[in-house]
């Protein structure tokens, strides 16, 4: 099923990432763009999600430079996009993929397409591996685990809950009983010619 294969390459991405465990490490693909597109799309995905959350992490420092802070405000919003970015790729390859499907006179469109669902997965995953961390660190008290321990049970049941869906989701797709319809995001904050404050600051 493809959530499987999905939950096995962020899997991967997480464990290669903290390796080195350093934002600024360098990024290899190990699936190659041509012969394992959506493996490619995937396993990028969830790197750019991977770096983020630690991005995310060094800014709520209490005691980060400020000059570091702004830069590190703009590698987020840079992040933001990519993110973003690479949804569209792993949706666009699903339209490619299901494009001569004839979708059924009842069929029915979805609240969001796969590969925002599949962006929701790419996140749990990190949540379930950091939330892994804190139920076994050695160094907490055994109230901190056993919290730590029942909301990863939690996230562990929503993996499951949210991989189903997705499988579902595809096979409707594939069956005809719904039918893909993509909006682009259209962000207006990175843009120069929509965000007022980057417009002006052209002139």
């Amino acid at each position: 099923m493809f959530s499987d294969k999905a939950n096995h390459i962020f899997q991967e991405v997480i464990e290669k990432y903290h390796e080195i465990n350093t934002v600024g490490q360098e990024f290899h693909n190990p699936y190659d763009e041509k012969d394992q597109l959506i493996e490619h799309l995937l396993y990028r995905k969830c790197w750019i999600d991977t770096v983020q959350w630690h991005y995310e992490d060094i800014i709520r420092d209490p005691k980060i430079d400020p000059v570091a802070a702004l830069k590190l405000k703009r590698q987020i919003d840079a992040s933001n996009q990519d993110r973003t970015d690479m949804v569209e790729y792993i949706d666009s390859y699903f339209l490619e993929k299901y494009k001569d499907v004839e979708p059924k006179a009842n069929a029915t469109i979805n609240s969001e397409s796969p590969a925002w669902a599949i962006d929701r997965l790419s996140i749990l995953a990190l949540k379930i591996y950091h939330m892994n961390e804190e139920a076994n660190r050695v160094d907490a008290g055994q109230e901190h685990m056993i919290k730590c321990q029942a909301k990863l049970d939690v996230l562990l049941e929503q993996r499951v809950d949210l991989s189903t869906a997705i499988n579902q989701l595809l096979e409707d797709i594939a069956n005809g009983e719904k039918y893909m319809k993509v909006y682009k995001q259209m962000k207006m904050y990175n843009d120069d010619e929509l965000n007022p404050v980057l417009r002006g600051a052209k002139k």
